[in-house]
């Protein structure tokens, strides 16, 4: 049974975009990508609500000659795993390996976790508020950085009440701190 994952950058007081909508604080320097890299190797699924994926979708033009050697690893990564969407108004997917669902449904993720043999990850603070209320969710995997936004889109959704047990930590030159946690009832 695979493991589904909801991982995000935040800021200290809890945000994963401010309330603009920006997030270019969040921006991984080499040590905390590098870290995140080796992460995301075993990930065999990507679960993105549309505006994630968006901004996701940008990986399949990245990892050229050009680019730095963890750029080309996080896109070496990314391409080789599925991906599903889910939007109302997405008409198709941009990217290979990837598919559109019209809606989330939590009793087709747990038949997928039964399933997969890899990791499964979400992403987007929308969709994981779903199935983290729907109990899917096994670990969260936070990279808290050094800055308050005051405001915005949170990592975790208003009102979920729920225990955690922290499995990992680390610290980062840049101030970043990676915490994992396991889901608990």
């Amino acid at each position: 049974m695979a493991q589904l994952v909801y991982g995000g950058i935040a800021s200290l007081d809890g945000y994963v975009a401010d309330s603009n909508g920006n997030f270019d604080w969040s921006t991984p320097d080499e040590e905390v990508h590098a870290f995140v890299n080796d992460l995301e190797r075993d990930t065999g699924t990507y679960l993105y609500g549309r505006r994630m994926y968006g901004v996701m979708s940008a990986w399949e033009t990245l990892g050229t000659r050009e680019d730095p050697p963890v750029i080309r690893d996080y896109a070496r990564i990314w391409k080789a795993a599925d991906k599903i969407v889910y939007s109302a108004t997405l008409g198709q997917a941009a990217t290979p390996r990837t598919r559109v669902e019209r809606r989330f449904d939590p009793e087709a993720i747990r038949a997928l976790k039964a399933t997969a043999d890899r990791t499964i990850s979400i992403g987007g603070a929308t969709l994981a508020a779903q199935a983290l209320r729907a109990g899917l969710v096994d670990e969260c995997a936070l990279f808290l950085n050094p800055v308050a936004v005051g405001g915005g889109v949170p990592f975790f959704p208003q009102g979920l009440v729920t225990r955690l047990e922290l499995l990992d930590e680390r610290r980062f030159g840049n101030g970043v701190v990676y915490l994992r946690y396991r889901c608990l009832a």
